[in-house]
């Protein structure tokens, strides 16, 4: 038992063997190391020492961790364990086979010292026996009592010192384990194909945290597995020599016992499988709403979303409660086994006439104390196994899914073809009947540049993903010729600074990287920033606009200097202006002499490309040159003109004189390099302020020193104020109480020599000492009862507060914290909760009781212990408490590095295209290494300091044992009653182990009330304004009118930030169309956020139909407001739950508006028609399909106000027409605010908001400014029709 809670209590996950840095100098040099220590030292576990003794002095950093050798890194065991499993396709039992021969060496040397620590526990219940002999017949001290105590002595230094590192090496090959099934999971990651992904990608994540952390957690139950035959064996040696044939039935009652557990030990199998199976449901649905918290907030859908999350929480309570049940089961027979055995045996004693001697008694009750372990273990292994196996079989079907084959492309002679596709025909479904790209050929030459445009969903992204080698291939042969680079569709930013995302594995060039920044436009993006290239992005570079995301990775792209690049709609989330730069300085200026293949739904490049390529339904239905494919009648003719009808109002304009240096566009951003590079050379030199290290990332909050009295109250007194802990307290305390009574009772009636007069009947001996193991039993069972239900419920209660606070935290709590932050509480420390803190108070309870009475026992007998016993007491506090302060930061540290490794895999699957493309696989797998090294550092040495602890702590308690032998040997004869000095001793074999797991408990409890601290850090986020302000809620039609008046905003992210918005005043009528352009960083999307109050206002008002929007609760503000986000999201599940995810409108509703977004028909087409599936984040439907739901889902809800956020920078020209008539048609008593690059879209707008800088350079309606040959938006708008020309 005390096994379960120690494997729970070393930190968990990761490491660092592989940063090979040498020994930290200084204070973190730590002199002796592990891979450094002598044999004493590691015989001792002195080579964590100077580790805990820093720890005392401050606060532990990963940096005063020592470095682990090889043997002890993930490197070895991952290497081994890959070439053991070989092929592609594993089973279950190759992959236990080659787990085990893997980390071989550890399992045996933890097996040996399991085989000499269990048969030095069982040479004190072989002794007893004798010890209570001699104290009855002796005469004086003798060397033969001397003799017993050194044998006794002896037993426990050798039960010691094997036990700790029985421990320690179970706990070193647990860690090995699972660090390398982590490592082969994530390298199998990195190798899957599209569809496997698809199969196998939604539990991923859980494969490789929980399931892989379930198998380490087995090296524990293994060796138990072993040992169980060893014990019993053992066992009824020490049994025949005291009760001979009874030893039998003591054997027969252990075995009844055991199988009393099975049957509950397999419904707690069960029960946490189904508990499993509901977490992995609501983690699914947790991840997603935190990938979508924008979206959900800004529809005020995120109550919706955490009540689904609540519900799915409620299934998994309702297991979680049925395991505790069972769970309550287990334990009592854990605690009243060794009663119910010794009953069973005693009675059977006195009906074979067996005499029950003191002695023998003693020894048998000792006995059975050991046994109640692996009484205890045996069903639990049992369970235990068949659950492993479950993970093994899980990850095993991971291992074997199907991967991306290697010669989906092969190389082509540089001196050939660039790109060459034979007879392809192409399907993300293998099995779907028609293929999703059919009859390509292609052939490209070197250096040619090669337009793709056509309409929605016509396989544009997947002819990227043909030649990538992504989509499987069904017929024909993909050839390329030399590297190729790729720019996705859909950004993915790397987490890092701006530099290692452009840089990505390369050296730096300083001139390549410099003409880059210029190419990609991103110098003046750079000076806003507040440590230049050095500033970090946040995850999926949340502290980017679009625009800078998508010129980040095309600068990506640029700098691998590849032969051949394919991009994939570059130019849909930048503005007219900055596209314009993007094509002549990238396509026409560094990729000059490449070979470029890009996807565009900007007709206007389309003039400059070699080779255009029409598509349609999957087929390539026309290729030329622009003059050959510009036919009257075909597909590429109406993309043409539906982007010349956008530009016909403008055909009067004139071009305007050239631009000015002081306009707010400059002509190119070469003009603004200066001294840029030095500057930012100084940024890297110089210190970071505050207000730049705020504006970043935040560094994950780990608190330090001592976890606060507080956190215990606040988890004690979470349900009923605390009313149920003085019941469990006394519950426990009666239960030792009954218990000792009963050995005490036993000890001293039963005659301490055969044939001694009996002062009680055999029957009066049996039925007083079974009354007294009823009442015992009785306790422990309310006990356990008030505990299970004292934990299940609390548990829930504070997983509540934690999400009801996350929900209502601001977007910029979700900006500047990674979703796996969240994750990692939600999950990990939730689970903690759940299943891990409950128990550990409840044992640390338990322990400190029994301690007490062992103690008691003993200092009753032979007072003279009590002057040994209170020195001992203050050594062992002394070293609890030196070796908390560093215990508590290792802990911490692995809580916080374990997150990165979850972090890096889920970026990883998330840009497996563009890694797979850039060939940076063997980069991004030796940093997973890094990642799991970095945390196996203080997860191992949490292990050596808690076995530190031990050590000592069992040296100490053993002192104490010889001592109180001393002194029982020592007192003059027919001073203490042998009997009663029999049970001391009895009690006094546990004593060490009772010491150090009391000790230890309490450390436990306290590593472990961590998660409790991180859940209440986040159940006090703080939150927004009120959802619903009743004294103040709109009128029931508001907005009537749509009318929106801005008066002085002034709009800043933080406090110690500058303005973004500096004093904006404007009038939006109501029913009107307005459009807001503005280059990157202009506040265009500030403004949006301003209007939904993301963020609100440091200065000024937003009135709506005279309503100030900051009187008025967050939710009566933007249910009543409709937006269509840059950045589409959909949710796995049905079409249906996303056009509707409330389910507020009839099936005819809908219907009406997935055909005015012209998706109807693509939807009949399916058989499930409303319940077609969207895959996990909408991967099974293009990106302008799912901005078309987007569109549907606002077409429902009707809104009077809608704000289009870049809503058609993903569909062609002629889509983007539809969109716009659709809104017109719509929304045409509606004011409508679009936000758009392309200045197509707003030219029909009836006003226009011009941004620069935060401030409003332009406003009035577009022939106004467009008259005016000056004006800014007149030049944009040349500029941009300039590209038909």
């Amino acid at each position: 038992m005390w096994k379960r809670t120690i494997e729970k209590t070393s930190p968990e996950s990761d490491d660092d063997g592989s940063l090979r840095r040498p020994l930290l100098d200084g204070d973190g040099g730590n002199g002796e190391t592990l891979a450094t220590a002598s044999f004493f030292a590691k015989l001792s576990f002195s080579w964590v020492g100077r580790l805990l003794c820093l720890g005392r002095s401050r606060a532990l950093e990963l940096d005063d961790v020592p470095e682990l050798g090889d043997e002890y890194t993930v490197t070895g065991v991952f290497s081994a364990l890959s070439r053991k499993l070989g092929g592609a396709a594993v089973e279950t039992r190759d992959l236990s086979k080659a787990l085990l021969l893997s980390v071989w060496r550890d399992i045996a040397q933890a097996t040996a010292f399991a085989l000499v620590c269990t048969t030095a526990q069982y040479a004190g219940p072989f002794l007893i026996d004798s010890f209570v002999q001699y104290l009855e017949r002796r005469r004086s001290i003798g060397a033969e009592g001397f003799a017993l105590v050194s044998f006794f002595l002896l037993a426990k230094a050798v039960e010691c010192v094997s036990q700790r590192h029985w421990f320690f090496r179970t706990q070193v090959f647990g860690m090995r384990a699972q660090a390398a099934l982590a490592a082969v999971i994530y390298r199998k990651g990195l190798k899957l194909s599209v569809s496997a992904r698809q199969d196998g990608g939604g539990d991923v994540v859980n494969v490789m945290s929980v399931d892989s952390e379930r198998v380490g957690e087995f090296s524990w139950y293994m060796i138990d597995l072993l040992l169980v035959p060893f014990q019993v064996g053992l066992a009824l040696v020490v049994l025949y020599r005291s009760l001979q044939v009874a030893s039998l039935v003591a054997l027969a009652a252990t075995v009844a016992v055991m199988a009393v557990n099975v049957p509950f030990a397999r419904l707690e199998q069960g029960y946490q499988e189904k508990m499993m199976e509901a977490k992995d449901r609501r983690m699914k649905a947790t991840a997603e709403a935190l990938r979508n918290m924008r979206v959900l907030k800004l529809h005020a859908w995120e109550t919706f979303f955490l009540g689904k999350i609540l519900d799915l929480r409620e299934s998994e309570a309702g297991w979680l409660k049925r395991y505790v049940y069972a769970d309550v089961v287990v334990t009592v027979v854990y605690w009243a086994a060794p009663i119910f055995i010794a009953a069973v045996t005693f009675l059977a004693c006195v009906l074979m006439g067996i005499p029950l001697e003191s002695g023998k008694v003693l020894s048998t009750i000792a006995t059975f104390g050991i046994l109640k372990d692996p009484i205890y273990n045996l069903p639990e292994t049992i369970s235990l196994l068949a659950q492993t196996k479950i993970s093994l079989d899980r990850i095993s079907r991971f291992l074997s899914l199907e991967q991306r084959p290697l010669d989906n492309v092969d190389a082509l002679p540089r001196n050939g073809s660039a790109v060459e596709i034979s007879h392809g025909a192409f399907s993300w479904d293998p099995t779907a009947e028609k293929p999703t790209l059919d009859d390509v050929n292609l052939q490209i030459a070197q250096g040619a540049k090669v337009g793709v445009c056509g309409t929605v969903g016509c396989g544009k992204s997947s002819l990227i993903a043909a030649v990538l080698g992504e989509i499987p291939r069904v017929t024909g042969v993909v050839r390329v010729s030399g590297r190729r680079a790729f720019v996705a569709q859909s950004p993915w930013i790397q987490s890092g600074t701006i530099e290692s995302n452009v840089l990505f594995g390369s050296e730096m060039d300083r001139d390549k990287y410099e003409r880059v920044l210029d190419a990609c436009a991103l110098r003046k993006d750079l000076q806003g920033l507040p440590s230049g290239d050095q500033t970090r992005v946040g995850e999926r570079g949340v502290n980017l606009s679009g625009g800078q995301k998508q010129r980040l990775q095309i600068a990506r792209a640029l700098y691998r200097d590849a032969d051949v690049y394919l991009l994939d709609d570059p130019f849909s989330a930048v503005d007219a202006h900055i596209g314009t730069h993007l094509f002549k300085e990238c396509l026409l200026g560094l990729l000059a002499s490449k070979t470029v293949i890009f996807v565009t739904h900007r007709v206007e490049f389309l003039s400059a490309a070699d080779v255009i390529l029409v598509m349609r339904e999957g087929r390539i239905i026309q290729r030329g040159s622009y003059t050959e494919v510009l036919v009257p009648g075909t597909n590429f003719m109406e993309l043409v003109e539906a982007h010349a009808q956008s530009l016909s109002g403008l055909s009067h304009v004139e071009a305007p004189p050239a631009i000015s240096s002081s306009s707010s566009f400059p002509s190119s951003p070469r003009e603004e390099k200066g001294n840029l590079q030095e500057e930012m050379e100084e940024r890297k030199r110089e210190p970071k302020k505050e207000e730049e290290e705020e504006d970043e990332e935040e560094e994950e909050k780990r608190e330090r020193g001592r976890v606060g009295l507080s956190v215990y109250w606040k988890y004690m007194t979470a349900l009923y104020r605390g009313a149920l802990v003085p019941l469990i307290l006394v519950s426990q305390a009666l239960f030792q109480v009954f218990q000792i009574g009963g050995n005490y009772w036993m000890a001293t009636v039963a005659p301490v020599i055969k044939g001694t007069d009996r002062t009680v009947k055999p029957s009066t001996l049996i039925l007083v000492y079974v009354f007294l193991s009823l009442a015992s039993s009785a306790f422990v069972s309310i006990r356990a009862l008030l505990l299970a239900v004292a934990g299940s419920k609390t548990a829930t209660l504070l997983f509540r507060r934690m999400h009801q606070s996350i929900f209502r935290a601001p977007l910029f709590f979700f900006d500047s914290t990674p979703s796996s932050r969240i994750l990692n509480r939600a999950s990990v420390d939730q689970s903690a909760v759940d299943l891990s803190v409950p128990g550990h108070m409840g044992m640390s309870a338990a322990a400190v009781i029994q301690l007490a009475g062992i103690v008691a026992v003993m200092s009753l007998v032979a007072g003279q212990v009590i002057v040994v016993f209170i020195p001992v007491v203050i050594v062992c506090v002394w070293y609890q408490q030196y070796y908390m302060a560093a215990a508590r930061d290792l802990t911490r540290l692995v809580g916080v590095l374990n997150a990165p490794i979850i972090h890096h895999f889920g970026e990883t699957v998330s840009g497996l295209a563009t890694i797979r493309c850039h060939e940076q696989e063997s980069r991004f797998m030796a940093q997973d290494l890094r990642l799991i090294n970095a945390c196996l550092r203080p997860r191992l040495y949490g292990a050596g300091a808690m076995e530190w602890l031990c050590f000592r702590l069992d040296m100490a308690s053993s002192l104490a044992f010889a001592s109180s032998l001393g002194f029982l040997i020592s007192m003059p004869v027919g001073l203490v009653d042998p009997g009663a000095a029999g049970l001391a001793v009895t009690y006094g074999l546990g004593l060490n182990t009772m010491l150090a797991w009391a000790v230890w408990n309490v450390c436990n409890l306290e590593n472990k009330i961590i998660s409790v601290e991180r859940i209440l850090q986040y159940s006090s986020i703080p939150s927004e304004p009120p959802l619903v302000i009743d004294e103040s809620r709109p009128p029931i039609l508001w907005p009537e009118h749509g009318e929106i008046r801005l008066y002085r905003l002034q709009v800043r992210y933080a406090a110690h930030l500058p303005m973004v918005l500096k004093g904006i005043t404007c009038t939006l009528p109501g029913g009107t169309k307005t459009g807001i352009v503005g280059r990157t960083g202009s506040g265009k999307t500030t403004l949006v956020q301003s209007l939904f109050r993301a963020v609100d206002p440091a200065g000024g008002e937003i009135r709506i139909d005279g309503v100030d929007i900051n009187t008025i609760g967050l939710h009566d503000l933007r249910s009543r407001l409709g937006i269509i986000p840059q950045d589409p999201a959909l949710f796995e599940g049905t079409l249906r739950a996303n056009v509707d995810p409330l389910g507020h409108y009839s099936d005819l509703q809908i219907w009406e508006a997935v055909d005015s977004c012209r998706l109807g028909d693509e939807v009949r087409r399916s058989e499930e028609k409303l319940e077609t599936a969207v895959a996990d984040k909408g991967e099974n439907w293009s990106v302008g399909q799912r901005q078309l739901v987007n569109l549907a889902r606002v077409l429902l809800k009707k809104s009077k106000i809608l704000v289009l956020d870049e809503a058609t920078s993903s569909v062609d020209a002629a889509t983007d027409a539809l969109i716009q008539t659709t809104v017109r048609r719509h929304f045409a008593k509606s004011t409508v605010i679009t936000v758009a690059h392309r200045v197509a879209t707003i030219l029909d707008s009836d006003l226009v908001l011009l941004l620069d800088n935060g401030l409003v350079v332009e406003f009035g309606s577009p022939s106004e400014l467009l008259d005016n040959r000056s004006s800014s938006f007149a030049r944009l708008v040349e500029e941009y029709s300039a590209r038909m020309a």
